[in-house]
């Protein structure tokens, strides 16, 4: 007997503004900084173009783009390291991270 996934993954999905903004409300688990959960979470949910619009609401509320996480490392950090993430590097390098 094989199990059903409850939900397939969509890949390519556009959120509305609306939606891109509501990734600024995740609370952070203890002991992580608040702004590199947001940043982690938008990163790991979205496609490039959203995160773009992403990074514009997260400056405009007032957050650090350069938070780190509990090892000390930036976002981009972390992306750097990534195979497929150059384009989200980019993305963070352009808004000044």
């Amino acid at each position: 007997m094989s199990l059903k996934k409850d939900k397939q993954k969509v890949l390519g999905e556009v959120f509305d503004d609306q939606r891109v903004k509501s990734f600024l409300d995740f609370q952070a688990p203890e002991g992580v900084d608040p702004d590199f959960h947001l940043l982690e979470k938008a990163y790991r949910g979205m496609n490039i173009d959203n995160f773009e619009t992403f990074l514009k609401f997260f400056l405009e509320a007032g957050h650090n783009l350069n938070a780190t996480n509990p090892e000390g490392q930036t976002l981009s950090e972390v992306v750097g390291e990534h195979r497929h993430g150059e384009d989200y590097l980019e993305a963070l390098k352009q808004a000044g991270g």
